[in-house]
Formats: structure tokens, sequence, C-alpha cells
């Protein structure tokens, strides 16, 4: 695959001229593979798409089945293994590398592929079909990570950060901590400024893909007389004197996936690392979240394999209309929250559930659905809880109507 240099990466903007080399990629069929996806015949001039939201173009589904491949071959035999051990699989991560899968949106100038975001939505999709870890750890870097820095990074920053991050660095968000759940910008960690650089002190919780991350943002307060506004987001390498990565959780679901506490201890970070403007690192926060919400919904559809159809189709058409909204610049937050609050809520629902109908079978690690279970639960949780969702759903009809 590496030989490849990346099939992802060769093939810019998933055009049709795809090399050679993937000709023998096919997808394998699944019971739980909606039986009406098909290859998109046209899109209107304007480039908004005028089909219906299972219908994928050409390079869309020679995507779909690329990772497939991918999938079963590179991730499946480890899954296992990771699950056990709690450990991503280095060669599972140097794979998602190699094969562009952590650089789908970022343009061909940083080492990336300058694909669609709904690129990344039908990849993580088809990766949380064999394992949700690996899905996350995919979701994460394309919808936060890269999207942080081409949103809001300098142009400097971007010179330096971006093509690591295409090519072997991965980042991590640090958001949440003890006091601050929910409420996320209740946030104590400080940052004191000292001339032209930044002091931070302070602790982070629950922090995801913290044990591989090559660089944190660090949402710190540098006026805590202003409250929430004066959030700032900080880029922090992790060499960084000071910054110590705690011990993983031992959790439920998602094992292969690391989440540690962080902390920092007179970090100092200079001031050309502060990401976007000084007090505005809720807003980018709650926009970077709203994203994600789409990704997370993508991995809930995954467990819902025993689902009826029409729950089926109703979660993955929830998540595909978000996706499609906000490539082409449209107002997603309500979609968004919808796709990820149902979701999540039905794969819960539906995995439990497969357990009770295979009897005693399904409580044993000999199938995979106790897993499946165990993966899924996170997903009413990260990224904004199932209420924090309805919440949002409803702030938004209340200005609608």
């Amino acid at each position: 695959m590496a030989a490849a240099g990346g099939w992802l990466r060769g093939c810019a903007k998933l055009k049709r001229n795809m090399p050679v080399y993937l000709a023998p990629w096919r997808a394998s069929p699944r019971a739980f593979q909606s039986s009406r996806s098909e290859s998109m015949p046209n899109l209107a001039s304007d480039g908004v798409v005028c089909a219906p939201l299972q219908t994928f173009t050409e390079e869309e589904t020679m995507l779909k089945n690329m990772v497939t491949k991918f999938a079963q071959e590179r991730v499946a035999p480890l899954v296992q293994k990771m699950d056990e051990n709690s450990k991503m699989e280095d060669s599972v991560i140097q794979g998602l590398f190699e094969q562009g899968l952590m650089s789908i949106e970022l343009g061909e100038e940083y080492g990336g592929t300058g694909a669609s975001f709904f690129s990344i939505i039908l990849v993580v999709e088809e990766l949380a079909k064999v394992d949700p870890a690996v899905s996350l750890l995919c979701e994460l870097q394309n919808t936060l990570t890269n999207k942080l820095f081409t949103t809001y990074g300098t142009e400097e920053q971007k010179r330096t950060y971006l093509p690591r991050v295409a090519k072997d660095t991965i980042g991590s968000f640090c958001l949440s901590e003890a006091g601050s759940g929910s409420d996320a910008f209740a946030l104590k960690t400080r940052a004191e400024k000292r001339g032209d650089y930044y002091v931070i002190n302070g602790s982070k919780m629950w922090i995801s893909l913290a044990e591989h991350a090559g660089v944190f943002f660090v949402m710190a307060n540098t006026d805590p007389s202003l409250g929430y506004r004066g959030i700032t987001c900080f880029i922090v390498d992790r060499d960084t004197e000071g910054l110590h990565v705690g011990k993983k959780e031992d959790k439920l679901g998602i094992r292969a996936s690391s989440t540690c506490p962080v902390t920092f201890e007179n970090v100092k970070v200079p001031e050309t690392n502060i990401l976007g403007q000084v007090g505005q690192g809720y807003k980018y926060a709650i926009g970077m979240l709203n994203t994600g919400r789409i990704g997370i919904a993508a991995q809930g559809m995954q467990h819902q394999i025993a689902q009826v159809a029409t729950q089926l189709e109703a979660a993955r058409l929830l998540t595909y209309n978000a996706a499609r909204l906000a490539e082409t610049g449209r107002p997603f937050i309500k979609e968004a929250s919808m796709a990820k609050y149902y979701a999540a809520e039905v794969a819960t629902l539906t995995t439990s559930k497969c357990i009770e109908w295979m009897g005693g079978v399904g409580f044993t690690k000999n199938y995979p659905i106790e897993k499946y279970y165990r993966d899924c639960k996170i997903g009413t949780i990260y990224e904004g809880t199932s209420n924090i969702q309805l919440s949002t759903i409803a702030k938004s009809l209340a200005k609608e109507y």
C-alpha cells in the first residue's frame, strides 16, 4: 500500500483517472448496506446535488469500495486485539495516513487530497462498520484537527502544521475539564501573558487521541473576568516542556481510541501559536463541534445492523442531509444535532436489543455484538450529549417559528 503512495492522495479531488492499483478493490456485500445506493447520474450546473441523498457519484462509490477493502484487510484482523489491549496498532494509524484518509479535505499543496466533506462522512461510515475506534480517529483528524487549521490558522501555521497532520501527526482537542463537561466553557485552565508568550496552567480530562497526538489544541482562558469571552485556543506541540499526558482511561467501548488526562504545568507557548483571535476560542469550539457531530452520526449508524430498515434509512439520510448542507455552505446546525441525536440513540437501543435477540451468546465475546454495544454508548455522550442535542434543536426551532 505504501508503494502506491496512498490511493486517495494520488487522485486529486477523486477524479476518474484512478490508478490501476485500485482495480482489484471492490465492496463485499453486507446485509446492512442500503440496497438503494447507486451512482449519481449528474450534478446541477451550480454544483448543488440534484439527486436522492442515497445516490453517489462515481468517485464516491469508488471511495466507499476502497475504504471497505482497506477496513476488511488492514483493520478487521486487528480489531479484537486492539479492543482487548486498549491500544491502536501502529500499522492501522500508518495505513490511514498512507491512504490519505487523514487529510481528505486538505488541499494538495499541503499533502492532502482536496476531496469533499461528504467524502469524509463516507469514509467514517465504512471504517465504523469494522471498528468505531478507528473511524473516530479518522473523523476527529479530518473534521476537527484539519478543519481548525484550515479555518482559523495563519498562513505560517498552515505551512508549519498542515503537511505534518497530512503525513504522520495526529491532533488532539483539549477542551473538557473535571468541572466542565456539558458546560464546557466553565473551564479553569489559564493562560497568562508574559511579553511575547503565554504560560498555560491547568488540567484537561477525557481528551481523545491524546496517547498518540503530536499536537494539541488547548482551550485556556486569558482573562477570567471576561468569562467564556476570554477563552483562547493555543497550538501546543507534544514535546513542549510542562505538557504531560496521563494514563489512558479503561473505557467500556472504543477502547482502541485513547482517552487521557492532559496537564499543563507552566507550559510556555509563543504568542504566534494562538489559533485565530484572542477570546474567540469558544466560537471556534462550537463551530468545530457542530461539524464533528455529523461525523459522529456516521459512526453511530454502524451499530444498527439489526435495526428495521426504516430506522436505518432515517439515521443515514439525516446524516447525509447534514453533510450535504455543510459542504454547500448552507446552515446545518439543527440538522447536525438531529442526525447525531437520532443515530446515537437508535444505535444504543438497537445493539441492546440485538444482545437480547441472540440470547446468552450475545453476551459473550465470541460474537462482535457485545463490542458494538459497548462502542456505541459513547455516541450519546461525546461531542454533546443527547440532551445537549435536544436543546440545540429546540433553540433552532424556536428561532424558526
